[in-house]
């Protein structure tokens, strides 16, 4: 039977009824947007505290960002990460409203410090013949890509190794290292010694990860596609580190630009998976990167015709060309049914992910929020006109108004966690057992749990009994035949962003040997139902004003909550679900720079957006398993 309890502004269910770091206090008024407040402390949770971070950063040390610009530090983005102004190659200054809880700076292993260094005209990698012209560049974007476009072409000629110099790669990674150690602060601020995998598929297709180690026992050097560009090789590095007690996890991400790799359905070399393979996957990374500013990799139209909102985030074709991006085998949603897929036909699931979000920002910093967006390119995108919001001067040579190469990046994305306390143990614990959650750039908040007991919304105790009597997101269920378990789902908005609109269940399953997916909404706002025939709220007529960006002011909730049950649930099924929550409509990025230009927004990309979370699944494991 279809059972839908829902309950809208019930005090505490977010932080238990304690005031803890981060946590949101909501004052009962009506189940429109209303205050928010927080309250920030250090004491120690057993119920776990939200905390916001980014595990996805580039500075001067990435041979992309310092060509292009990114000229911050590791030092001036743990400054920017915890508050404080620092300048843009620009010359505009860069700060957050509010710091993060955590942050890594997660530079490029592959030369990693070499172009930097080329710059430096006293050094004997400035002799090089590709270091022609960089010690003398200027603001210009136009020769900065023509020279890092040399650069890749001489690294991937198969000559890079003569450029390596590892006496650079060396001092740049101490730097990293040590830097990442000097701001960890536990209870206050967290850092991740961290740095990113640029693997590459046969045709330079995106098999990127950003290796997250746990404390300040790191490796003398990072491993990188020099050494090898298959995944496994990687992961034996990592496992063997693991031995050695270097503990570490790797995030997979720009699952969009693999051109199916990603999540292929055989390994590197062409040969079926198998139960080691995804033993050895999932040790080594549990969490994915569903969205950034180079797309966001939940799911495409193509794969998911009957959701709405499969198109958001979604970059249909590589990046300043017009050729098209295979969509399967590099969507998460997509991979999540073909892991339980594999799950009930071959015993194994090899895409067994939790949900992190992160910006990929080659600036040092986040890339700001949409009515504040830095860009993420150095000087290539450090103004409308740069990322193609604002029209040139002069038209293109075709005639075209716009610069097109950025137009449709988008500001995201962000990471939430469940930890007990802000440190580095408790956060990578959470990462571990996928209590994460990914949004596309703003503070929302959601909990997930799932079970056979669940305790009622208007309990006193309800998040103490929710991870007692069931399992939160991240986790496995097993289901009970003649029982279908309930799901607690919660959202709350970000007090500086948009009230919520909707909040839904994403469900996948696997029936007869054929994949299923459904998208349930289960909480509506400003007083509306879920229609039970196509599941879906009732428009709540939110909208923006596109001449000065200002947004409905009284549609919208602080928080959705519900108690839910699926009503199609069936105990013989491997299945999926996981949280999706939307904020109602507010101002892109771009219609923000129109706007402050004095012109009309660009007509061929979207003038709003809906701002979303996702958090991680939780799976029902039949009983035959």
């Amino acid at each position: 039977m279809y059972r839908l309890k829902v309950l809208f502004l019930l005090p505490c269910l977010l932080g238990a009824c304690s005031e803890t770091a981060n946590e949101t206090s909501i004052t009962p008024q009506s189940s429109t947007a209303s205050s928010v407040t927080s309250a920030i402390s250090n004491e120690f949770n057993e119920n776990r505290n939200a905390y916001f971070g980014e595990l996805h950063v580039h500075s001067m040390y990435s041979y992309d960002a310092f060509i292009l610009g990114g000229i911050a530090s590791p030092e001036e983005a743990y400054q920017f990460a915890k508050g404080n102004a620092i300048t843009h190659a620009a010359g505009f200054e860069m700060q957050l409203n509010q710091p993060f809880d955590f942050y890594a700076v997660t530079d490029h292993a592959y030369f990693l410090g070499v172009m930097r260094e080329m710059a430096m005209g006293d050094s004997e990698l400035s002799q090089h013949p590709v270091a022609e012209g960089i010690d003398e560049i200027g603001d210009d974007p136009i020769p900065r890509r023509q020279i890092f476009f040399n650069f890749t072409d001489f690294a991937n000629s198969g000559n890079g190794s003569e450029i390596m110099d590892m006496d650079v790669v060396t001092s740049a990674w101490n730097d990293i290292v040590d830097t990442a150690n000097r701001h960890n602060d536990p209870g206050n601020f967290t850092t991740f010694v961290a740095y990113e995998y640029t693997g590459t598929g046969p045709n330079r297709e995106m098999l990127h990860r950003n290796v997250i180690f746990r404390d300040d026992n790191a490796p003398d050097l990072p491993f990188s596609r020099l050494d090898s560009d298959d995944p496994a090789d990687l992961w034996d590095w990592m496992d063997n580190n693991r031995s050695m007690g270097i503990e570490s996890l790797a995030i997979p991400h720009n699952s969009n630009y693999s051109e199916g790799l990603m999540f292929d359905l055989v390994d590197y070399n062409g040969n079926p998976l198998d139960s080691a393979y995804a033993d050895q996957r999932m040790r080594n990374e549990p969490i994915v990167e569903i969205t950034q500013v180079k797309g966001t990799s939940e799911t495409h139209p193509a794969l998911s015709p009957n959701d709405e909102w499969a198109s958001f985030g979604v970059l249909y074709t590589r990046i300043g060309t017009d050729v098209l991006i295979q969509p399967e085998g590099a969507y998460l949603r997509d991979a999540l049914l073909n892991g339980i897929r594999l799950q009930e036909e071959q015993g194994f699931n090899p895409f067994k992910y939790g949900i992190s979000g992160s910006s990929d920002t080659h600036n040092g910093t986040a890339v700001g929020p949409e009515e504040n967006f830095y860009g993420v390119s150095g000087l290539l995108d450090s103004d409308g006109q740069r990322r193609g919001a604002v029209p040139l001067d002069t038209p293109n040579p075709d005639g075209s108004l716009y610069f097109d190469r950025y137009a449709r990046f988008g500001a995201s994305g962000m990471t939430g966690v469940w930890a007990e306390e802000n440190t580095r143990e408790a956060i990578y614990d959470a990462f571990r057992r996928k209590e994460t959650f990914g949004t596309s750039g703003t503070r929302m908040k959601v909990r997930f749990f799932a079970g056979h007991d669940l305790p009622e919304l208007d309990d006193d105790e309800l998040i103490s009994k929710a991870y007692a009597t069931g399992v939160t997101m991240g986790g496995d269920l097993i289901a009970e035949a003649d029982d279908a378990p309930a799901f607690i789902a919660w959202a709350a908005k970000d007090p500086n962003s948009a009230p919520l609109q909707r909040l839904q269940i994403i469900k996948g399953w696997v029936e007869n040997g054929e994949m299923h997916e459904q998208v349930y909404d289960i909480a509506c706002s400003d007083g509306n139902a879920v229609n039970p025939t196509t599941n879906r709220c009732g428009d709540n007529g939110a909208s923006v004003n596109l001449d000065d960006c200002s947004i409905s002011p009284d549609l919208g909730a602080t928080e959705l909550r519900v108690k839910w049950t699926d009503p199609d649930y069936n105990p013989a099924n491997n299945a999926f679900y996981y949280v999706r929550a939307l904020e109602n409509p507010s101002c892109r990025w771009s219609t923000w720079d129109a706007i402050r230009a004095g012109v009309e927004p660009r007509p061929d990309v979207p003038a709003t957006i809906q701002e979303r979370l996702w958090s991680s699944p939780i799976w029902i494991i039949p009983e035959s398993n």
